[in-house]
């Protein structure tokens, strides 16, 4: 099993990137999946949410708006767009596979880092 994320890197204040997280191993299109982020000094945050099938979304309030949660299941792999970035979402990204409330599969994680 394996969850891998990319994208991450360092944009300048209002900047973008798009985060990837291929998953193999597993049935990818069967999980729940969601992104979490953990600055420097901070305990681990939660991001964004996406149903199976990609019909449902849930965003935290510091990020809606600005960052769109997606999935390809046909190539296993789940996106987080982010636009608009600010210093405050410099952390390291992750992605989870979970369901039922249950988290099953965790991503090493990639940074992401704003500044100017």
């Amino acid at each position: 099993v394996q969850l891998v994320e990319s994208g991450g890197g360092l944009v300048q204040p209002g900047g973008s990137l798009r985060l990837s997280c291929a998953a193999s191993g597993f049935a990818f299109s069967y999980y729940d999946m969601s992104w979490y982020r953990q600055a420097p000094g901070k305990e681990r945050e939660w991001v964004a949410s996406i149903s199976t099938a990609g019909v449902y979304t849930n965003y935290a309030d510091s990020v809606k708006g600005r960052f769109t949660i997606s999935r390809d299941n046909a190539k296993n792999t789940l996106y987080l767009q982010m636009n608009s970035l600010k210093p405050d979402d410099t952390a390291v990204y992750s992605c989870n596979a979970h369901d039922g409330g249950v988290s099953y599969y965790w991503g090493q994680g990639t940074q992401v880092a704003v500044s100017s």
